[in-house]
């Protein structure tokens, strides 16, 4: 997430630094697991711009980004952010210029006041965004013409902390309640179904993670995971909603001042695995196939800490994560960002005698 005014960069890694965790953007190639305190020293000693990271295109934005996403098939980027549920469209320009223009503004209906809107993309008919900030405010918007193609109707007004294609057809929306809805865009207005909230104090936040349907399966048949601001996960079958695959508990520290950072996300070519941020200025990975509903403390398997060391922005206060994805094609490989302006690009080794 960038604050107002920043670049929007592309990095690509160049070094690590370990074999349990190779990392850019804060770490130095040698053969010690801690991070540099500075990003801005002498060669050996930080992280160099001509050695360790290139900025392969970027862009300003003079509002604050906290969402972007990639319009699968294209050279577009869509981004969101405060002060209101606008959208901001982008467009990466071709290899001979390094520039990210802003092309044009999506803007929504009663947007003005309403907090920054949660954004999913998809290129199956055409590109589509799905945005929303409440749950009667959820549509869908061909990126290009700015044309209005669906909206899911609503008597509810919860805020939405997290949106999802199922495919083109199906959208689950996840409220920060952390109850569930399902929406068909063939029913136009209709939103569908509900799976309720885990039981839990209602002043927990929620967000969810989903994953793509392997080929030639539903997309319901693939679990959700539901993380909330005291680290507890709930894995569901949207097709069997009654009951929970698996409950457990997170080994996390208490949630700070707010939960706006909770995310979970599923590993796209690893069965089982999934990883959470948002807590701390680390990211946990654990392997979900032996867990069940008994709501017991999960162990990680692995926990990334170099955001902790890094140091990136010079700032005395710890560093939180804000947000991390997953490589779609390298099984270990996950991308993170921190509020100090740190961008990691790591690797982690599963633990001896648990090799695949």
């Amino acid at each position: 997430r960038a604050p107002r005014g920043r670049a929007l960069p592309w990095r690509r890694r160049t070094s690590g630094c370990c074999s349990r965790c190779d990392c850019t953007a804060t770490c130095t190639p040698s053969s010690s697991r801690r991070p540099p305190a500075s990003s801005n020293g002498p060669a050996g000693t930080g992280l160099c711009p001509e050695r360790d990271f290139k900025v392969e295109c970027g862009g300003f934005s003079e509002r604050p980004v906290y969402s972007l996403k990639y319009v699968p098939d294209t050279s577009l980027l869509v981004t969101s952010g405060p002060p209101d549920s606008s959208l901001q469209v982008w467009q990466v320009s071709a290899e001979d210029s390094d520039v990210i223009k802003s092309v044009s503004t999506i803007a929504t209906e009663n947007g003005t006041g309403q907090s920054w809107a949660k954004i999913a993309t998809i290129s199956a008919r055409a590109p589509w965004v799905l945005h929303g900030s409440r749950l009667d405010r959820v549509q869908i918007t061909e990126v290009e013409s700015r044309k209005n193609v669906y909206t899911a109707a609503s008597q509810g007004s919860e805020e939405l902390s997290s949106l999802a294609f199922l495919d083109c057809n199906l959208l689950l929306l996840c409220c920060a309640t952390g109850r569930l809805c399902l929406a068909d865009t063939r029913q136009p207005q209709g939103l569908v179904e509900a799976v309720p909230a885990p039981s839990a104090p209602c002043s927990e936040h929620w967000c969810m993670g989903t994953r793509h349907a392997a080929q030639g399966s539903e997309p319901s048949s693939q679990p959700v995971a539901r993380l909330s601001s005291r680290g507890l996960l709930a894995l569901t079958d949207l097709r069997k909603t009654s009951e929970f695959l698996a409950v457990a508990k997170a080994r996390v520290p208490s949630p700070g001042s707010g939960a706006e950072f909770l995310c979970v996300s599923w590993a796209p070519a690893l069965e089982g695995y999934l990883a959470i941020s948002g807590f701390d200025g680390t990211v946990h990975v654990y392997d979900t196939q032996s867990w069940d509903s008994s709501g017991r403390e999960a162990e990680p398997i692995f926990i990334h800490k170099g955001h902790v060391f890094g140091g990136a922005g010079g700032s005395r206060d710890p560093p939180l994560v804000t947000v991390h994805t997953w490589h779609l094609q390298k099984p270990r490989t996950l991308l993170s960002a921190a509020s100090d302006g740190s961008l990691h690009v790591w690797d982690w080794v599963q633990p001896c005698g648990k090799c695949g």
